[in-house]
């Protein structure tokens, strides 16, 4: 079992910029994958970033070069820098994390949610 606990959403202008945090915990040693997905309303669950137990990363191409994801192994924790917000990026944002339950097979975990309101 894992659980993740965001931190960091909040109200901002256009332009500003906000850093979300998600703590893993249990059994963080089956992580293969954690990273950041958003839902605005009315709209499907998309990814934003992702990062490997190897260090790669994956971004949405509308969050390229504003977004930074990265992760402290000895906190157990990912971060998501967003620069240059556009109230476009308003969404209710989620950490999951792909964890290894049996050979080939992998577990998606996800966080309660954090909201990120961007105001033009």
């Amino acid at each position: 079992q894992v659980q993740l606990v965001e931190s960091g959403g909040g109200l901002v202008q256009a332009g500003g910029s906000l850093r979300l945090s998600c703590a893993a915990s249990g059994s963080t040693f089956s992580i293969n994958t954690i990273g950041w997905y958003r839902q605005a309303p009315g709209k499907q669950r998309e990814l934003v970033a992702a990062i490997s137990s190897g260090g790669s990363t994956n971004y949405a191409d509308s969050v390229k070069g504003r977004f930074t994801i990265s992760r402290d192994n000895a906190k157990n924790t990912v971060y998501l820098q967003m620069n240059s917000l556009k109230p476009g990026d308003t969404a209710v944002y989620y950490c999951n994390a792909a964890a290894g339950v049996a050979p080939g097979i992998e577990y998606d975990y996800w966080g309660q949610g954090t909201q990120v309101t961007v105001s033009s």
